[in-house]
């Protein structure tokens, strides 16, 4: 039997329905069913399409991925008819948070629906974050401003786009790769999205592009880390001075070349 074959034996015994309910559930007769079930035919999209809603898992899952490996009961509903994958969790059911490095980002993409690529991320737990599904990106560079080189950001998966704050931030990832920036508004088509540092202007990402959101709720530093902080108001007084003192020797000394 195939892969998909296999899931839709496993998935019609978790609900507990006959070959004959899920056809009608289904739209389809019975001996039609029946023989994607037995493997020997293959379903066209519009099937597909159809089993994949009902279950509310995606294609890619139900005809590349054994999901009886990963019970049920531990994976997470996405929008957009994804499946997160998988939730791992420890002997007393305590959630892990999976890391994702930077350099790992565009593999992520790819991945994030993929059990074997999520079970393969590096792991830990954290006791205060319990309720809800978290996951960690490890800063790479000035990857993710204004958290350093190395720096762990922890997200809470966002279930819907309604569900995201003004003036709030999160850890989105798109086509693109991942960021972390503070979101300002949405509207049918784009969300608007800005960075700490005032120096760079709001931009737009369009919904189309987001894989996933995760609202940021923890940052861990790494070891040795000295932030960065601005003059205090005494040198700042004297860098000005100075500053004034360059520009009025620049200025004599265009009126000398120039008498």
């Amino acid at each position: 039997m195939s892969i998909f074959a296999d899931n839709i034996v496993f998935l019609r015994g978790q609900k507990n329905l006959t070959q004959h309910k899920l056809a009608d559930e289904l739209i389809l007769t019975r001996s039609r069913y029946v023989s994607y079930e037995y493997g020997n035919a293959e379903p066209p999209i519009e099937v597909l399409v159809r089993i994949s809603k009902y279950y509310n898992i995606s294609i890619d899952l139900l005809v590349t991925v054994d999901i009886r490996k990963y019970p049920l009961d531990r994976m997470v509903n996405l929008p957009g008819n994804k499946i997160l994958l998988p939730v791992a969790v420890d002997s007393e059911g305590n959630n892990f948070i999976e890391i994702v490095p930077q350099k790992a980002s565009m593999g992520y993409l790819k991945g994030f629906s993929d059990p074997e690529f999520i079970e393969g991320l590096q792991k830990m737990q954290l006791p205060f974050l319990k309720n809800g599904k978290y996951r960690a990106f490890l800063a790479d560079g000035d990857s993710m401003p204004p958290f350093a080189d190395q720096s762990i950001i922890i997200g809470e998966y966002v279930e819907k786009l309604e569900d995201l704050k003004s003036n709030k931030e999160f850890i989105f990832v798109t086509t693109e790769g991942i960021t972390y920036k503070t979101f300002l508004k949405r509207n049918k088509k784009i969300i608007t999205v800005s960075a700490d540092n005032s120096f760079y202007e709001p931009y737009d990402i369009a919904l189309e592009d987001i894989a996933e959101v995760w609202r940021y709720v923890r940052g861990i530093l790494p070891q040795n880390y000295k932030p960065y902080t601005l003059p205090d108001e005494a040198n700042l007084k004297n860098l000005v001075a100075e500053a004034k003192r360059s520009i009025s020797n620049l200025e004599n000394g265009i009126l000398k070349l120039n008498p």
